[in-house]
């Protein structure tokens, strides 16, 4: 209980200077920390697969966003905004304090116990011949949900792509960054990539039966990625390659193929062969692995700008 308080004080005392902080590159830094005490929590909470999530996307992916998002703001024109009047201030205290009261309110009124499909779903989850409950739900029983969220990542990319001016069309995305010939960024972009890539795999493997899978993995993977990126030892590829843009829709593709594979076979989309359940299953993590990093690498790319050195 002692941890478990100390961990929800430091989750609230690092909340409030993310939401009050007057420096973007501080608030980022402190919601970075943030993500990373909410994946302990998480734990804590025996969700691993979400612990995982969060410490890989919400603050690690997240955070490399909004640092990049600071240093834009940062080197744009300065922006003079209003301060928001006391009425305005009054208003959004009073939706804020709103919206609390009526999440608490909701979850108070759950009955006891609260309803639940973690009996059906471990009752069937032996057809699918895996052993995690999550990669159970994600790929089989709200598999279209799964494969919906692939499809999104892929239209984002495509939007992003949108944003390019003419004159960059087809190029490199995102900015060229500065060579880093030494320091903790240079050692890590060129010692880092092998061992997470090891590690991603292994995430990979294992999430058919214990806490991990593509989600995860494909984050690792994106970090990989982008670290040479960032220390400028390596350049990101054109979006013209052809190459690049089928890995960026393989995943989906091949989520497709096997829900009308099963159409064919077991009279319904997205139900998997009796005996190859789990085969078809980890064939397809792979692919949407291998989809889901490129995306996620692109999206913290950015579109193709016209200058890339400035």
């Amino acid at each position: 209980m002692i941890a478990d308080l100390l961990i929800v004080a430091a989750i609230v005392a690092l909340a409030l200077p993310v939401v009050l902080g007057r420096s973007a590159f501080t608030s980022v830094a402190l919601f970075v920390a943030y993500g990373l005490l909410l994946a302990f929590a998480w734990v804590r909470l025996d969700a691993v697969d979400v612990a995982l999530t969060e410490a890989a996307i919400g603050a690690g992916l997240s955070g490399v966003l909004l640092l990049g998002a600071a240093r834009r703001l940062a080197g744009g024109p300065p922006v003079e905004d209003a301060p928001p009047g006391k009425a305005q201030v009054a208003l959004i205290g009073v939706g804020c304090a709103g919206l609390a009261v009526a999440l608490g309110a909701a979850i108070l009124a759950l009955p006891d116990p609260a309803p639940s499909l973690a009996g059906p779903v471990m009752a069937n989850i032996a057809a699918l011949e895996v052993g995690n409950p999550v990669t159970a739900v994600l790929m089989g029983f709200r598999g279209l949900d799964t494969l919906l969220e692939a499809a999104v990542l892929v239209l984002a990319v495509v939007a992003l792509w949108a944003l390019a001016p003419d004159a960059a069309w087809g190029g490199a995305p995102g900015w060229r960054q500065p060579r880093a010939a030494d320091g903790p960024l240079a050692l890590l972009a060129r010692v880092l990539p092998p061992i997470g890539v090891v590690v991603a795999v292994h995430i990979l493997w294992v999430g058919a039966d214990a806490p991990g899978g593509k989600f995860q993995a494909a984050a690792i993977l994106t970090a990989m990625w982008l670290l040479p990126w960032m220390a400028g030892i390596a350049a990101p590829p054109p979006i013209s390659r052809a190459w690049l843009r089928i890995l960026v829709a393989a995943g989906p593709v091949a989520f497709i193929l096997a829900g009308f594979a099963g159409s064919a076979l077991q009279g319904a989309f997205l139900a998997y062969p009796q005996g190859y359940a789990k085969a078809v299953i980890i064939a397809v993590e792979v692919v949407l692995t291998a989809s889901i990093a490129v995306a996620l690498a692109l999206l913290v790319l950015g579109p193709p700008a016209e200058d890339r050195d400035a």
